[in-house]
């Protein structure tokens, strides 16, 4: 066989390889977009929002995520480590009513301890510590989002009637949500489909009242509302 011939069946082979890799990587391109909505849920739409849109860059971002965090090993509580999370988490419940902004600071601190304990990056790395949780608690962790964003926040609340109401609304709201998570986190290992589960199918064990009774641990439920709530 001629060098001639040979350096032609090479050229093929390798064209034909090429493209089998590009329809490859083309056939999981969308399957993986699909995948990652499935795990990540709402945060997935949150990402492509705060990438204006743009899913693909959206998409490596939770991607390396993923490759990042995905393979983290979630240590468990002994109980009365976890009775001792719970007991202050009941606590700042307790004290939302009169001081709603240091009650959400110390909801953000407790997650961030708990997290920690339970194997995730040090608290005092926010950003590296939520994007850990994110792919593990997907479904609730806004809530953490959000109550950090209001105990970093520089500002005071406005003073006057309406925008006291308004604020102290949102970190009433801040609080219910994050509580799914520390729920998740506190709680016994679970499936990982038990750990996706949204947070709105959940709401009972989010804070909201049922009949006025104690929930499965035996806590009272807590709705801070307009009406009971202090401006802070």
């Amino acid at each position: 066989m001629s060098t001639g011939l040979i350096i032609a069946l090479i050229v093929i082979v390798a064209a034909v390889l090429i493209v089998a890799a590009v329809l490859t990587l083309r056939g999981r391109g969308p399957q993986h977009g699909r995948g990652l909505k499935r795990r990540f849920g709402p945060e997935y739409d949150r990402t492509v929002a705060r990438h204006n849109g743009d899913e693909k860059a959206a998409e490596r971002e939770l991607t390396e995520r993923v490759e990042r965090h995905g393979s983290l090993r979630q240590q468990p509580l002994e109980p009365a480590e976890r009775q001792r999370y719970e007991d202050r988490w009941t606590a700042a419940q307790e004290r939302f009513v009169d001081s709603p902004r240091e009650a959400v600071a110390e909801a953000d601190r407790l997650l961030a301890e708990l997290a920690e304990a339970r194997g995730f990056p040090d608290g005092g790395q926010y950003e590296e510590q939520f994007n850990a949780l994110s792919v593990h608690h997907a479904h609730h962790v806004h809530g953490y989002r959000r109550v950090h964003a209001v105990a970093s926040a520089r500002t005071n609340a406005r003073q006057d009637g309406d925008g006291r109401t308004t604020d102290t609304e949102e970190m009433r709201a801040a609080m219910v949500e994050a509580r799914a998570l520390f729920e998740d986190l506190v709680g016994p290992a679970r499936s990982r489909e038990e750990s996706r589960t949204p947070a709105h199918e959940s709401d009972t064990r989010a804070g909201q009242a049922r009949d006025g009774r104690s929930d499965s641990r035996g806590h009272q439920p807590w709705a801070v509302n307009r009406r009971h709530a202090k401006g802070s």
